[in-house]
Formats: C-alpha cells, structure tokens, sequence
C-alpha cells in the first residue's frame, strides 16, 4: 500500500470510508477530553471528514493533515470558504480561521510545523494504516503531538477473513504502541451490525489515551 492507493481512491470517488455523518462516539466521547474552548485538536488523515466542521462548532482549532489534495479542497469546498494556500516545508498548507489542514505526507509534518496540540482525535488514521506501518505512525503521532491526550476508534475483526483497510486494530498491540506513554482506557465496546463488509464479525471500540504525565 503506497501513496498511489489512496490517491487513486479520492480519484476514482471510491472513498466508502467516508462517513455522511458526524460520527457518534465523538459526539458521546469528546468531553471525556476535557478541552477548554478554543482547545487545537489534531485530526491526523483527516480526509473532507464531517467531524472536523462539527469539530469547529464546538468552538475548537482542528489541524488535520491529509494526503490527498482532492480530499482537501473538497472539504473547504463543503465548508463554504476559501482557504490562504501556502508552502509549508514538503506540505501545502490550507487554512481558513480555526482550520489548517496540510496536504502531504504525515510522516513529513513537523512538530514545528504542526505547534502546539491540546487533544488527538484518530478515527481513521491507525485503522488505515497496514500494520508494517502503525509502529513508524504512533511513534511519529507522539512526537508531534508531545503524547497529547488521544481519543482513538479502532476495528477489531478476523483479519484472516476481510481484506484491508480498514484494518483490525486489536486491544493487545494498542497497547504496544500506546502503553509506554498513557493510561489506555476502552470507553465503548459494541458489535456492528453485519460485521466488517457482511464478511466477518467486527467491533467498534472507541479508546481514551491519557498521558501518563497526567493524573489518573
């Protein structure tokens, strides 16, 4: 899986991924963060995600990054604004008020770059990743972010079965990569309905990551 992937996906408009709604256990889960308004929420392979205009009206900054520039000028597009475009290192930077998105690659996004975030919200970042590369993820998520606090969704289903992505993403190796830095807490645990693709039995699992710097 390359860069050609995804960008043939956005191309083609094969982008089954993304959701036409807010999803739901970021509506039910986000005070679990505890963010102060005007709080800068990173939203890492953001895509034209709904999440970030819902994001928005809570009064929050979100910073995405995205690969995808079809993906980007989309999610301006539907957002009714027109964004300042500049350069950013090996990025293209978008940005209208409380939203930046950079178009690029994320393992070229600097913590410089990126400043300083209060929370990460990873919907479909890890689980988009094949697992040769969620170590060089999480641990370059870490350090843009100095192990901000995280709310993470995840899949858990049997790989053998269905064909990625959206990978399985199990509760043990969330906790080899994020153990070291946080307290893992599982918020939400529920089937969905008729499994991953009608193929296989599937769970949703929503994760609040809690930097072990902060009290439990």
């Amino acid at each position: 899986m390359d860069a050609d992937f995804w960008h043939n996906k956005w191309e083609n408009k094969h982008i089954g991924f993304h959701q036409a709604e807010v999803n739901d256990a970021l509506r039910e889960h986000l005070t679990t963060l505890n963010l102060a308004p005007g709080s800068r929420v990173f939203v890492p392979l953001c895509g034209k995600s709904l999440d970030m205009h819902w994001l928005l009206a809570q009064g929050h900054g979100v910073i995405g990054v995205e690969l995808s520039p079809i993906a980007v000028t989309e999610l301006f597009e539907e957002l009714g604004v027109t964004p300042k475009i500049r350069q950013c290192g090996e990025l293209n930077c978008y940005q209208y008020e409380d939203l930046t998105v950079y178009q690029g690659d994320f393992f070229a996004l600097t913590a410089a770059d990126l400043g300083p975030i209060d929370a990460v919200y990873d919907r479909a970042a890890l689980v988009a990743l094949p697992e040769s590369l969620r170590t060089q993820y999480t641990d370059h998520l870490m350090t843009l972010t100095q192990m901000a606090p995280q709310l993470l969704l995840t899949f858990e289903y049997d790989q053998e079965l269905v064909q990625g992505p959206p990978f399985s993403v199990r509760a043990d190796e969330v906790a080899r990569h994020y153990d070291a830095a946080y307290h893992l807490r599982e918020l939400l645990r529920e089937d969905i309905p008729g499994g991953m693709r009608g193929l296989a039995a599937a769970q949703d699992v929503v994760w609040y990551l809690q930097p072990l710097t902060q009290e439990v």
